[in-house]
């Protein structure tokens, strides 16, 4: 590996931009967990070629707009659901988003570089500095931490450390594992420093994932519902009966389990108007409590919403949805938009749905307390952490047929695994188009239904394990470190490059 210096500047940006494209493999459906980190082991000469802040900026904007065009693909779906009305966004929103994303990375390049330093020093403040960006990614304008850098770790060991420092926490390891090695061996000197933080690393991984306890399961029997709805023909007044019956026929079979939980919006009607649709779905149950997704209007106000039906088939707890997805659920100046044709595309109102409180916790009976997450909040470590309690496990219901059939869902899936490792508490998640799965505490699938299958599955609920690290200091000393390690660094960066 040598350094790029000597190439124009229009190289090293596509540079920049496809080993982006390459770091993406790294997520669900692949899991080339190693393609992530060879394209940010070669992104630090690239970045290191830069001879001012502004192209530094450049090539951390071309990276992460390459990145999350690939990542953020999917997002295309939901506007070709109803493709006359909205199918013109697509291709604008794909690229506003992975663009606009893209600044966050592009505000960190710029930031950390000093000019006239080079080397590990540099490559080591940038990795903090992009660690705080992808914070503040998560938490600005009600965030969008999707396609965060830890969640290729997923289906590894490493997703273990998940439960110590969280998905920033981990994002930060991974950028020190390899950007200051990148550095290192481009310079073919300084590796001592680098080859520590990459070992350590592994070995944090391994050695973390090996002292987890066993997970032991519960005796609870648990049924998830998958209807298999497409989204063009969810709310089709000839198919919304068909896929309410299929539904109803899935949860009457033998043999009876502990709890059925139906998918997000699974109910073809509003709840005030819902009672015969709720008694069907208490007569199949016999007797088995059921969680599940229906909207609700309360005056000028209409929620997204889940509701608990106990053993005798009676409403005894809800929860409306807080963290909604902006211009999917709600449009900003909704009313004013609406006026030229633009709403949210899961509703036709103006202002689309409304936020519930907050995050909260139901009784679920004889399985104990569940926190319940409609749809992305599941995305959101925040929601998990606002909980108002510890709960016995962890539910989302959602409905992923708006992600279509590539890499969405299985990237949805995916982030409900880390919030299972990150809180030490089993998952339950029923999906309308799949993937519905439940998950042991180390973030595991114990049992799946397939995407795109009608169905349902029984399967053991998982015990909890006894509350993380993470769950308990959550985000605020992680930023506090990287914060305290990027002030630190800030002056002896040209110290560490020596």
């Amino acid at each position: 590996m040598t350094p790029v210096g000597g190439w124009p500047f229009w190289l090293i940006f596509l540079s920049a931009a496809v080993l982006g494209g390459v770091a993406a493999f790294g997520l669900a459906p692949f899991g080339y967990w190693w393609a992530t980190v060879i394209a940010l082991t070669l992104l630090a000469p690239v970045y290191l070629s830069s001879k001012s802040r502004g192209q530094a900026a450049r090539i951390g904007w071309a990276f992460a707009t390459g990145y999350f065009a690939h990542a953020l693909s999917w997002i295309v779906e939901p506007f070709l659901v109803d493709a006359p009305r909205y199918g013109w966004m697509a291709p604008f929103a794909l690229a506003f988003m992975a663009g606009g994303l893209a600044l966050f990375w592009a505000l960190a390049f710029w930031v950390a570089r000093k000019p006239g330093a080079s080397g590990v020093g540099q490559t080591v403040l940038l990795a903090l500095i992009i660690a705080l960006a992808e914070a503040g990614r998560g938490y600005v304008l009600t965030g969008f931490p999707w396609a965060g850098l830890a969640q290729v770790w997923v289906d590894t060991p490493v997703a273990q450390v998940l439960a110590l420092t969280g998905p920033y926490g981990l994002g930060a390891l991974t950028l020190l594992a390899t950007l200051p090695l990148g550095a290192a061996l481009s310079r073919r000197k300084g590796i001592f420093l680098p080859l520590c933080l990459s070992v350590g690393f592994v070995g944090l991984g391994l050695g973390y994932a090996a002292m987890r306890p066993d997970v032991t399961n519960t005796e609870h029997i648990v049924r998830l519902i998958q209807p298999n709805a497409p989204q063009h023909q969810k709310w089709d007044p000839d198919y919304a009966p068909l896929f309410f019956a299929r539904q109803i026929e899935f949860s009457a079979q033998q043999p009876r389990p502990d709890l059925i939980v139906w998918p997000e919006t699974s109910v073809p009607a509003w709840l005030g108007s819902a009672q015969p649709h709720l008694d069907a779905i208490a007569e199949a149950a016999q007797g088995t409590p059921v969680f599940l997704g229906i909207q609700r209007g309360d005056g000028p106000r209409i929620y997204n919403s889940m509701i608990y039906l106990n053993e005798d088939g009676q409403q005894q707890g809800l929860y409306d949805k807080h963290h909604l997805a902006p211009f999917g659920e709600y449009v900003p100046f909704g009313d004013v938009m609406a006026r030229f044709g633009i709403h949210g595309m899961a509703t036709t109102t103006g202002n689309g749905f409304s936020a519930g409180p907050g995050a909260e916790l139901i009784e679920a009976g004889k399985l104990g307390l569940a926190l319940p997450l409609i749809c992305y909040e599941a995305v959101f470590t925040q929601d998990v952490l606002s909980a108002p309690g510890r709960a016995d496990f962890l539910m989302q219901i959602t409905n992923d047929a708006w992600f279509g059939t590539r890499s969405g869902p299985y990237q949805h899936l995916a982030q409900a695994q880390m919030r299972a490792v990150e809180q030490g508490l089993p998952m339950m998640r029923a999906a309308n188009t799949g993937v519905s799965a439940m998950i042991d505490p180390l973030g595991r699938i114990t049992k799946a239904l397939p995407l795109g299958e009608a169905g349902f599955i029984d399967a053991l609920l998982p015990a909890p394990l006894a509350r993380t690290l993470y769950a308990r200091i959550g985000d605020y000393p992680v930023f506090f470190v990287l914060f305290g390690l990027t002030a630190l660094l800030w002056r002896n960066a040209r110290r560490v490059d020596a």
